[in-house]
């Protein structure tokens, strides 16, 4: 098991993969539909299943007043409470001997249903695109490595390929980054990761093995005030 310091790439996605999860299934055990919740809302069906699907484009706000309407808001309201937060300066607080809670939050994706998997893929995915936004000509080598494919004969995964020549025509990249089987699929016969350096390839390998081992977040290496007396 692992600590980390700072949040990756791979572990942020994880982390809103799972609050995503978490906000539907309180919404199927509320008895609310897409319709229902997003009415109550006042979002669109589209920008709550992008919730839902732990996807970064929507706004904290807009996943504030979906778990505000789903009666989980104070989770997030913890976070701007004094609670976590170190007093201020010639507090009352400040000058107690009792230390703030020690927080722990173990992370750890679900290899059993392959979701490891499907995280490095959407991750290697997300990297990949963030390259060719910055760097256009790396599209043409996208291009290029789907021609090959497609050069060899037929196969199951032609119609795959031809979304592929769409999507590289227009950076319609959003196609490829959801959770839905289609996106899934995309990124099954995907020339995307063809581009990307194999320092930020082997990186989001070293993010995901650290995943399925499980990471903790939080303070465990911190002593409480006082502690070293204790020994």
């Amino acid at each position: 098991m692992k600590t980390y310091a700072d949040i990756t790439p791979v572990l942020e996605r994880q982390l809103l993969l799972q609050l995503g999860d978490r906000i539907k299934r309180l919404r199927k055990a509320q008895g609310l539909t897409t319709i229902d919740m997003a009415q109550r809302v006042g979002i669109s069906r589209t920008t709550l299943s992008s919730v839902e699907a732990g996807d970064p484009t929507p706004s904290i706000g807009t996943y504030l007043r979906v778990m505000s309407a789903l009666g989980v808001a104070g989770d997030l309201a913890m976070l701007v409470s004094d609670t976590f937060q170190p007093a201020p300066p010639q507090s009352a607080g400040a000058n107690t001997r009792r230390g703030r809670p020690q927080v722990q939050v173990l992370v750890r994706s679900d290899s059993d249903r392959h979701q490891a998997q499907d995280l490095q893929s959407l991750a290697l995915h997300e990297e990949a695109v963030r390259l060719l936004r910055a760097n256009p000509e790396l599209v043409q080598r996208a291009r290029e490595t789907l021609a090959k494919w497609r050069a060899k004969g037929p196969s199951r995964s032609d119609s795959l390929w031809a979304e592929w020549e769409s999507i590289l025509a227009h950076g319609t990249w959003r196609k490829a980054l959801g959770r839905t089987r289609r996106a899934q699929e995309l990124r099954q016969a995907s020339p995307l990761p063809t581009v990307l350096p194999d320092d930020i390839r082997q990186g989001v390998f070293s993010q995901v093995k650290a995943l399925k081992q499980g990471v903790l977040i939080g303070d465990a290496a911190d002593e409480l005030p006082g502690e070293e007396g204790m020994r």
